[in-house]
């Protein structure tokens, strides 16, 4: 067992100077402890013995006390040296293990998932910081040096003490991940990762932006291990006349064309008079699954959850997790011997995965009690289902479920759009409806929804990955008013959204303020992020229409090849 104690660093430094960029020689095993003139192990042990030893003694002394009726403040002198015995060996255990395993444990505790060096292997690192004083000894894996390629050190000129740090990454001797903890400066732990990640590769990041950026604020819920940042251009659409409020909706893409096409659906909206948008259902799910010995024990519980008698005490262990979170259901699924819970709960203005899933524990741990046969295999199932197409989500919706709908002018369609009714029923038809049918389409009865979706919520700050299900769409168009004008809608039964968590980046809330739902509303809870929902389809809808129309009019190719197409150098632009 190795030691790490503040007042061992004089003990552990070598005697002799290291040239730069050598490693500190090792602290043994063996090596005597400052208590007792032996090793740290038989140190511990004696340590060890004389409390476990004393506690068994006072406490045997004071139960004879007790059943004499002796008082307990009159002590013999092999009572005293007990008493001065069980402090010294307190303060020495204290010292030894409290303070350094929790810090040991705090650090480690954020990058368990990535140390899959093999502890067995280790090495003690001493590091001096000039601006910060010593720092306390530290157990990191020692990475095989033949592992490591040889590159050049000659990329960037670094100041001296962090090229020291640059070096000790590059060796192995210390993890990348823990830059930020040892430094406690996530800017420099990000160039000198950076740096490293250079000499280790032999590649470039000259491209990748560093600077400009605040990286104590992804630090520990946005992104580990930062090495710098991507610039994703943000574009804005509209305004978008919604049920009679205008917004200015912005867009992160690289994709040339999308922001314009959308803004030209925006126009057409507004100039036939708005959207209009229905919020039909609201509700987060998780699935988890458990199993049994027998498929008739799992039928069991699934009669109970789905019996209404028991409901009430359900929800009430499931709403103790969160002021927010309120269970609304609970539908079962059966294979075998295994059984899918899927609940869904209101979330609030948060996106509800982490509430959700306390939620979910709190009723696992409570069936434990009346099904303790119960093996809960996962918080997770799949019958959710999160970040993957699903036919119940397409049908029972996750998230917020949307329709949004518009009555399109004759004249907006003719001048706008460049195209006609007729054709753009026609097309829709044949395209997303039947074209999506022939492909086996699950939730992909729309154009280019995905499009949209995607770009709004890396404007947010939304979770890019639940594009998935939140694309599920089907648009219908159909001629009104004796065949004039065009009625269009968009029916979005999985928008996953929040307006609180992990938006709070400087940039996507900006994007929030812009639309007015940043953060949540006391007054009406969840009415932000529903609200960031219907703009997200209502934005849909508008893309869809434009990108219909285009390819209606056979524009499509055309406008993607004048303005998606540029041979420009961007790299000598930026640099």
């Amino acid at each position: 067992m190795d030691v790490r104690r503040r007042h061992h660093l004089k003990s552990l430094r070598p005697e002799k100077t290291s040239t730069a960029g050598e490693p500190l020689k090792p602290h043994l095993h063996h090596s005597p402890s400052d208590a007792l003139p032996l090793p740290l192990y038989l140190t511990n042990g004696v340590f060890f013995a004389l409390f476990f030893t004393v506690v068994y003694f006072l406490l045997h002394r004071w139960r004879e006390k007790i059943r004499t009726s002796t008082p307990l403040h009159i002590v013999t002198l092999s009572e005293l040296a007990a008493v001065v015995s069980l402090f010294a060996s307190l303060i020495y255990l204290l010292g030894f293990f409290g303070i350094d395993f929790v810090q040991s444990f705090i650090s480690r505790s954020s990058h368990d998932a990535w140390d899959l060096e093999d502890d067995t292997t280790e090495h003690l690192i001493i590091k001096e910081d000039s601006h910060r004083g010593p720092c306390v000894a530290a157990i990191v894996p020692m990475a095989n040096p033949k592992s490591v390629p040889v590159v050049e050190e000659t990329i960037t000129t670094m100041p001296e003490e962090d090229e020291e740090m640059i070096k000790s990454v590059v060796a192995g001797r210390i993890p990348s991940y823990s830059l930020e903890t040892r430094l406690g400066d996530c800017k420099r732990a990000a160039a000198i990762r950076r740096e490293a990640l250079q000499r280790l590769t032999g590649k470039s990041l000259e491209g990748l932006p560093l600077e400009g950026f605040d990286y104590e604020t992804i630090l520990g819920q946005c992104c580990e291990m930062p090495v710098g940042y991507v610039q994703i251009p943000v574009g804005i659409v509209g305004p978008l006349l919604l049920d009679g409020r205008e917004y200015s909706v912005p867009m992160a893409t690289t994709e040339g064309c999308l922001v314009a096409s959308t803004n030209r659906g925006c126009k057409a909206i507004y100039a036939s008079g708005g959207a209009t948008s229905i919020l039909l259902r609201d509700g987060m799910t998780r699935a988890p699954v458990v199993r049994f010995s027998t498929a008739k024990r799992a039928a069991e519980l699934k009669f109970f959850l789905e019996d209404p008698m028991n409901f009430d005490t359900l929800a009430v262990v499931f709403n103790k997790s969160s002021r927010f979170g309120r269970l609304q259901g609970i539908k079962c699924a059966i294979a075998g011997k295994n059984l899918y819970m899927r609940f869904t709960c209101s979330t609030g203005d948060a996106m509800g995965m982490n509430m959700i899933s306390k939620g979910v524990q709190n009723v696992l741990d409570f069936l434990q009690n009346d099904f303790p046969d119960m093996d809960v295999l996962g918080i997770s199932g799949n019958f959710c289902s999160d970040k993957k197409p699903a036919a119940c989500n397409w049908i029972e919706g996750r998230g917020k479920s949307v329709v949004c709908e518009a009555i399109i002018k004759e004249e907006v369609v003719r001048k706008v759009l460049k195209t006609n009714v007729a054709a753009l029923v026609e097309l829709n038809m044949l395209k997303n409806l039947t074209g999506s049918a022939m492909a086996g389409a699950l939730g992909g009865f729309n154009s280019h929804a995905s499009n949209i979706v995607s770009a709004v919520y890396i404007a947010t700050g939304q979770d890019p990955a639940q594009n998935v299900e939140s694309s599920h769409c089907i648009t219908m168009m159909e001629a009104v008013n004796d065949g004039k004008d065009l009625h269009i809608s968009v029916t979005m039964p999985s928008i996953e959204v929040g307006t609180v968590g992990g938006t709070q980046l400087a940039s996507q809330a900006a994007c929030l303020l812009l639309l007015g739902v940043k953060g949540a509303n006391k007054e009406s809870p969840g009415s932000n992020s529903r609200l960031l929902a219907t703009i997200v389809a209502g934005s849909v809808l508008a893309g869809e229409l434009s990108v219909m129309s285009a390819i209606a009019a056979g524009h499509l190719v055309m406008s993607h090849m004048k303005y998606n197409r540029s041979s420009r150098d961007v790299t000598k632009v930026s640099s």
